[in-house]
């Protein structure tokens, strides 16, 4: 009763947060109807819409202090739980259909992702951890990989908090802009979804970005980005071990494994053997949708865009630079494998 009072009552209540989200998802839904009306099609998608807005509403005003656990919420958990849903509605023959050399290819991916970051952070004049910490947000899973890496290499609250706050904002227009490189680059569906795997910084960001595209490319996308989630591990055991960290400091495993992508392999697994229940496939992916579009009006809601500003100058061109070389050595991998 206590910990239900703690979310749903009181100054700490996800209440007005959340229904400010709902608020924010259903004008998006109503605008992609205005759209399809008049222009017989949905140029910006609710998705889209959602973070626009939410995104616009934060930085054009400042938000009653009340709001912010609701968005929190939201933006984490909501996004989290649509994660795990998408694993009933994905085999795991879908990933082992592309071998181990796209398994393989990740690996290489993200310690060249890592290598290069660390150089151009280092080459600016960043000091050695916050490069190191950029490079692992960047190569790895965002904020997550921050967080993981932090204690392990003891840096500075401030090198953490200034790496958190560029990738934070910098996620949106990934997520936004990604989808028209599809076309731009003319990548099928299925090279698509990998190349959004590779790129985008968190697993739910992953299925927002490629949402809009094609089930295939989430599905595909989903996948190639659990495998560079799992990553983390490998890395923050290396870094705990030539790093500077005290054994104290070093992450627990759920924090290296997040309970997610747990539940997002244990549906998967589960839909593999054929033990989900077909009725219930079509509600789980509804349900993912909607999530996913709520948890992206918050999102939106929780990014003030004038926080680029406030990151620094060399954390931003060191930010954008490596997420360039990111996607460059991850369009490589595409064509190299044929995939």
């Amino acid at each position: 009763m206590k910990n239900s009072n703690k979310y749903f009552g009181g100054t700490g209540s996800v209440v007005p947060g959340m229904l400010l989200c709902a608020a924010v998802t259903l004008f998006a839904y109503g605008l992609e109807e205005i759209e399809i009306r008049w222009l017989g099609r949905p140029w910006l998608e609710s998705l889209v819409l959602a973070i626009l807005l939410g995104t616009s509403i934060r930085t054009l005003r400042r938000l009653d202090p009340k709001f912010e656990l609701g968005i929190h919420v939201g933006a984490k958990l909501l996004l989290e739980i649509a994660v795990v849903l998408l694993g009933a509605s994905i085999s795991a023959n879908t990933l082992l259909a592309n071998g181990l050399g796209l398994i393989a290819g990740i690996a290489v991916v993200v310690v060249v992702a890592i290598v290069f970051s660390y150089g151009i952070g280092r080459s600016v004049g960043l000091p050695s951890k916050m490069a190191l910490l950029i490079a692992c947000g960047n190569s790895i899973c965002g904020n997550s990989a921050i967080a993981a890496v932090a204690p392990v290499i003891d840096a500075d609250s401030k090198d953490v908090t200034a790496s958190i706050a560029f990738t934070s904002v910098l996620g949106v227009p990934v997520v936004l802009g990604l989808p028209l490189l599809s076309g731009m680059l003319s990548l099928t569906p299925k090279e698509y979804g990998v190349f959004a795997g590779l790129t985008v910084y968190a697993v739910p960001q992953v299925l927002a970005a490629t949402a809009s595209v094609s089930a295939t490319s989430v599905h595909i996308g989903t996948l190639v980005k659990l495998v560079r989630v799992l990553m983390l591990g490998p890395v923050v055991l290396l870094l705990s071990v030539f790093g500077r960290g005290s054994a104290s400091a070093r992450p627990k495993f759920s924090h290296l494994v997040p309970w997610f992508i747990v539940g997002f392999l244990l549906l998967l697994c589960l839909r593999s053997l054929g033990w989900v229940p077909a009725p219930l496939l079509a509600p789980a992916h509804d349900a993912a949708s909607f999530l996913t579009i709520m948890s992206m009006a918050a999102l939106g809601l929780g990014v003030d865009a004038c926080a680029v500003l406030r990151a620094g100058g060399k954390v931003a061109s060191v930010v954008v630079v490596s997420l360039i070389g990111l996607g460059l050595v991850s369009l490589g991998l595409i064509k190299l494998l044929g995939v």
